[in-house]
């Protein structure tokens, strides 16, 4: 009996150190430029990112910004701020894979692909077509 307790105690300590892991990119991060907080959550098996803070959440106007220069017209007038910048990756031998970033400076959407670093920062890789050819840009943890 003693063997089988301590059995299962150590495959449920295995199990929630595998689930930290793999959701160690859920919370709030702040991009590279320090304008936007992104926060990562998840979705089932997949993560998205969306927008909930703004260092300057509104136009020379006065009002919201909106993401005026997404390709379709439909979605011009939707706020940034809330906006899903980051959608459906999944994780993977310590990365997240598979998803996309939207620049809602752009308007344009690139495949992406995350990891956290020794350092506990957010390494995003934007691309399109194939990974060598991208960006990179480092996120940091809200604390």
């Amino acid at each position: 009996m003693r063997y089988i307790s301590l059995l299962l105690l150590i495959t449920a300590i295995s199990f929630t150190g595998f689930a930290q892991k793999k959701d160690a990119i859920v919370g709030t991060w702040v991009n590279a430029t320090g304008e936007a907080h992104v926060n990562i959550y998840k979705k089932g098996e997949r993560y998205f990112g969306k927008i909930d803070w703004l260092k300057a959440p509104k136009d020379e106007k006065g009002k919201p910004k909106t993401d005026y220069k997404n390709p379709d017209e439909s979605l011009r007038s939707r706020p940034i701020l809330g906006m899903e910048m980051l959608k459906d990756f999944v994780y993977d031998d310590g990365k997240w894979t598979d998803g996309k970033i939207y620049d809602p400076k752009s308007g344009k959407t690139y495949s992406c692909n995350m990891n956290i670093k020794d350092n506990g920062q957010l390494n995003m890789r934007g691309y399109i077509g194939i990974s060598l050819i991208g960006r990179s840009e480092t996120w940091k943890r809200v604390r």
